[in-house]
C-alpha cells in the first residue's frame, strides 16, 4: 500500500508577484525548489496564510538567488504582493518508506532568502 504524505514544503514565504497573463503555475526562486527537494513541472499545493485559499498548480523555476515567488495565470488572482504562502509538495510511500521518513521544510525570511533546511520531526521536537 502506498501513502500520500508531505514530502516537502517551503514555508511562509512572501508573493512576490502575480502574472495574470502568463499560461499558468508557480514561480519559485531555483535555490528554494533545490533545497525543498521539489522539481521543476511537479504539483504543489498553495496555501495562502493572509486569505485562506488553497490551490493545486504546478512549479516553474525562476533565477536563482531572485526570491521571486509569483502566481501565474489563473492562480494570480488568488493573491496579492506581500501575501504570505506555504507551498507543499506530496510524496507516495510504502509503509516501509515511512519508518524513517521526516519531510524537508525551507524556512526563509521576509525576501525569500534561504534562512535554514530543516527536517519536519527536528521543528517538532523544539516546538
Amino acid at each position: 500500500m502506498q501513502r500520500t504524505v508531505l514530502l516537502a514544503k517551503i514555508h511562509n514565504c512572501t508573493l512576490t508577484g502575480a502574472n495574470i497573463n502568463y499560461v499558468g503555475s508557480i514561480s519559485i526562486d531555483e535555490i528554494l525548489l533545490e533545497k525543498a527537494g521539489i522539481l521543476p513541472y511537479e504539483q504543489v499545493q498553495v496555501v495562502n496564510v493572509a486569505n485562506g485559499e488553497r490551490f493545486i498548480t504546478y512549479t516553474i523555476t525562476a533565477p536563482a538567488n531572485s526570491g521571486i515567488i509569483e502566481l501565474n495565470g489563473a492562480a494570480a488572482r488568488l493573491g496579492i504582493v506581500g501575501d504570505r504562502l506555504i507551498i507543499m509538495a506530496y510524496g507516495q510511500f510504502s509503509l516501509e518508506e515511512l519508518k524513517n521518513y521526516s519531510p524537508t521544510v525551507v524556512i526563509v525570511d521576509e525576501k525569500n532568502r534561504l534562512l535554514e533546511v530543516r527536517h519536519y520531526d527536528d521543528l517538532l521536537s523544539k516546538a
